[in-house]
């Protein structure tokens, strides 16, 4: 049993947010399993009961003989008016919730209740190096990601259960939910989106390709946003000026979904290629956006790039703190690209800049903290 590093409040109740298989379920029927009322409205039998009458809820818990402390509700997006409900059961009695969802957005288009101050945010994601400790393999990571259901999977397995999740969620579920309504370029846009991942995006130039305007392109990086399937990092802007670009990146939530959208699942990601170097970065940012999720570190999460060719993979800023990294595959430093890196840097002023790379030996250049990815991550997360 893997041990989840997500550490939410015992005392109040809170939404767990999570693209689908990342282990929601799991999770909650391990911490919450016992002694608690699950309904999960992915059951029709649970879905049409509440439906058209979300004041059920309320009959329906009185009527039970022993008194739960926490009710779970599974996929709470289903139906967004129960929330409603849950909002009065938690002003008028003594229930807590759980409220889990895969998809952000139909609660955010319904205009939902989403129980400001009277619920905690949090969200879960494929496993991290932490959870998977002694099993962590990088070569694994990088080639086939890390969703929990791949544990227990041969590769053989591994490939159809990736590409089954490419289409039968990807392609099919966000659909049905309208959360897009052009099915054709949407599906052309997925390939094209991990295609582009990690990559700066320009949005005109894809539209062009796709035949849709920039608008469409950018709603349907909206709609991976919200169904929580990838991450948008923004350029940052400390200042106005020219040699700063402004296109963000943008980075899918999990290694192996990305490789089953481009069609590369399955091939070997060999050392010392720009296809290792990709995927390791993909890898990090990743890392970085998971551990400061579950950490609660509350970075905001940029990258930084000039016209001139500096470049700063990521940007942890908080507060007066900001904190410069560039990721590299390397097993060994490159004294030339650390100090390339200190000039690019220098611009954001900030008090601390990482080169993290592969390399086990710990080493400082200039102001440049040359370390493990491993050991940044124990420092900073």
């Amino acid at each position: 049993m893997i041990h989840r590093i997500l550490e939410p409040s015992t005392s109040r109740s809170f939404f767990l947010f999570g693209a689908r298989a990342t282990g929601k379920t799991t999770f909650l029927s391990h911490q919450w399993g016992h002694g608690h009322h699950y309904i999960n409205l992915l059951l029709d039998s649970w879905e049409s009961r509440y439906f058209r009458n979300p004041d059920q809820l309320i009959d329906d818990l009185k009527s039970l003989k022993h008194k739960p402390r926490w009710i779970v509700i599974d996929e709470i997006q289903k139906i967004p008016k129960l929330l409603d409900t849950v909002h009065q059961l938690i002003e008028t009695t003594d229930f807590k919730f759980v409220l889990t969802g895969s998809s952000a957005r139909k609660l955010k288009r319904g205009a939902a209740n989403l129980l400001a101050g009277r619920a905690f945010h949090y969200e879960m994601f494929p496993l991290t190096h932490r959870e998977l400790d002694k099993d962590f393999d990088l070569q694994n990571v990088l080639e086939w990601g890390s969703l929990p259901n791949l544990l227990s999977l041969k590769n053989a397995d591994r490939l159809e259960y990736l590409y089954a999740y490419t289409k039968t969620y990807l392609k099919e579920e966000i659909l049905q939910e309208q959360v897009v309504r052009q099915a054709g370029p949407f599906r052309m846009f997925l390939e094209v989106a991990a295609q582009m991942n990690g990559k700066l995006l320009n949005f005109a130039k894809m539209a062009r390709g796709l035949g849709v305007d920039t608008k469409t392109v950018q709603s349907y990086f909206q709609a991976l946003e919200d169904t929580l399937i990838g991450k948008m990092l923004p350029a940052y802007t400390k200042s106005a000026r020219k040699s700063v670009m402004k296109q963000p990146k943008f980075y899918l939530f999990d290694l192996g979904v990305k490789r089953a959208m481009d069609a590369s699942l399955g091939n070997k990601i060999s050392q010392k290629t720009s296809a290792y170097g990709e995927a390791f970065e993909h890898f990090i940012v990743l890392e970085a956006i998971r551990l400061n999720s579950y950490c609660r570190k509350h970075y905001s999460i940029f990258h930084y790039q000039t016209s001139a060719g500096g470049e700063v993979d990521l940007v942890l800023q908080k507060a007066r703190q900001t904190i410069a990294v560039e990721v590299k595959s390397t097993e060994r430093i490159d004294r030339a690209e650390v100090q390339l890196l200190e000039r690019s840097a220098s611009a954001l002023s900030p008090q601390a800049i990482y080169y993290l790379s592969r390399d086990p030996v710990a080493s400082k250049i200039g102001k440049v903290y040359c370390l493990h990815w491993q050991d940044f991550f124990k420092e900073v997360f």
